[in-house]
C-alpha cells in the first residue's frame, strides 16, 4: 500500500491517511473486497501510532469507504455509485472555487472565466 506521510503538512496524520486511502478507493487502485493492512501493520510500516491508524480506519468506516469485521480485518466496501459521484462533485466544486478565487485575484470577470472553462472542456 502506497501512503506517504508528510510531517510538514498542516493536516493531521490520520487525515493524510484517510485522504490517500479514499483516493485509492475512488480511483480503483483499491478494489471492493480488498483487505487493508491491519492497523498494527500499517502503523509499523508508516512508523506512527496504532491510535492514529485506528482513527483513520474509523473515519473511513464512518464515511462508508471500508468495513471492519472483528477477527478478520478491514476491507474496501462495495462503492455506492451515488456516494462516489457526490464525492467527486465535491472535489470538482473545490477546484472550481480555487479557480474562481484565482480569477478574482487577477481581476478576471465571470465571462472570461467561463470562456476559459468552455475552451478547456472542449479540448478535453
Amino acid at each position: 500500500m502506497n501512503i506517504i506521510i508528510s510531517n510538514s503538512s498542516g493536516k493531521p496524520i490520520y487525515e493524510q491517511i484517510t485522504a490517500q486511502l479514499k483516493g485509492q478507493i475512488m480511483n480503483g487502485t483499491l478494489k471492493p473486497g480488498e483487505a487493508l493492512p491491519s492497523m498494527r501493520l500499517l502503523a509499523k510500516e508508516l512508523r506512527i501510532s496504532v491510535i492514529t491508524t485506528k482513527r483513520a480506519y474509523e473515519e473511513l468506516e464512518r464515511e462508508g469507504f471500508i468495513t471492519t469485521i472483528v477477527g478478520k480485518g478491514s476491507f474496501v466496501k462495495e462503492a455506492d455509485q451515488e456516494f462516489v459521484r457526490e464525492e467527486r462533485l465535491r472535489a470538482v466544486e473545490g477546484h472550481l472555487q480555487a479557480a474562481v478565487d484565482a480569477a478574482r485575484q487577477c481581476g478576471m470577470d465571470e465571462t472570461e472565466l467561463v470562456d476559459i472553462l468552455k475552451l478547456l472542456f472542449e479540448e478535453a
